[in-house]
């Protein structure tokens, strides 16, 4: 028996959607689209949506709609750092409701930070086997949480992500050619200390990292356009393509195996933001994996509602009329 939830999630540099059947433990994934709208673009710390990012996101939002219709059975509209700090917030929020049919949650730090948390721990062969540590960078603010059990005991919501580091330092994103040292000890200096935070929680015998910064890092070292479902990455993986990235044009960063064309201005201030982070929390390494916030919050409204279906035919029942 399947059980398909889709969501459609409103990143401060991306809008996201996922359809999945939750009614296996770890639910399948089945359709994954990401489009880069930037609807945080220009919106500094208590600003306003631009006219053009909100086209753009609110167009995404529509072809996503046309292309999961009727192939659900629940639907949810999540929105994180961008909306939590824009005036227009609301205003936004009302016209994604009109055009989805659902509202739109726009998510608080900690919210963010426990979803994550739970999507990501399926990327552990024993989620409960250690104590656990998500990181997840995003556009607009890096979240992490700690536990070990399926629900996370510490979340922290820390002000610093890939577009705000890229906005408070231009010269990350390239465009005036390669970034010198002063711009990267600033960034670092910034990153530190918004991170702080991180700092007070446990100690973790385990860290999972999520977000695209991670992912298109662990796409760029192993070579290849497409985003592993989990991928062991290092430091010195970071600043080995932090240091490749600093000495590239930004239409040079476009053309890296692996890159996001629309990610390549901002990814050196997002491999800071995750480098940074795990010298504060004290990890050498960790794993890159896809499972994120949009997978925990299907699984969090799933556990809401009784948890998995117990199989009633086979794994391979045949779907019908579907075209991801």
């Amino acid at each position: 028996m399947t059980k398909r939830y889709a969501i459609v999630s409103i990143g401060t540099n991306s809008t996201r959607l996922l359809l999945a059947d939750v009614a296996p433990d770890t639910p399948r994934v089945e359709v994954t689209r990401s489009t880069g709208t930037r609807i945080g673009e220009g919106l500094g710390e208590q600003g306003r949506l631009g006219d053009e990012p909100m086209q753009r996101t609110l167009d995404a939002i529509a072809q996503y709609a046309r292309a999961i219709r009727g192939h659900y059975v629940r639907l949810f509209a999540v929105a994180t750092s961008a909306l939590r700090r824009a005036e227009n917030g609301d205003e936004f929020a009302q016209r994604v409701s009109a055009l989805l049919g659902v509202p739109l949650r726009v998510l608080s730090g900690e919210e963010e930070a426990a979803a994550s948390y739970r999507g990501a721990l399926t990327a552990f062969d024993n989620p409960r086997a250690e104590r656990a540590g998500v990181l997840d960078v995003g556009g607009g603010s890096t979240e992490y949480a700690t536990g070990d059990s399926l629900q996370p005991d510490k979340v922290v919501s820390c002000e610093i992500g890939a577009v705000r580091l890229t906005e408070a330092v231009p010269a990350l994103a390239g465009r005036e050619g390669a970034v010198g040292d002063e711009a990267v000890s600033q960034a670092r200096e910034l990153a530190r200390e918004a991170l702080k935070p991180i700092g007070e929680l446990a100690a973790v015998e385990r860290v999972a990292l999520v977000g695209g910064s991670a992912t298109t890092t662990a796409a760029i070292v192993r070579g290849r356009a497409t985003r592993p479902t989990a991928y062991r990455l290092t430091r010195a993986d970071l600043q080995h393509t932090l240091k490749r990235l600093l000495k590239m044009k930004l239409d040079e960063r476009k053309s890296v195996p692996g890159m996001r064309s629309q990610r390549a201005d901002i990814l050196p201030g997002g491999i800071i933001v995750l480098d940074t982070a795990l010298e504060i929390i004290g990890h050498d390494e960790a794993v890159a994996t896809t499972a994120d916030l949009l997978l925990g919050i299907l699984m969090q409204e799933r556990d809401a509602t009784g948890g998995p279906v117990q199989p009633m035919r086979a794994a391979s029942e045949t779907r019908r009329g579907f075209r991801p």
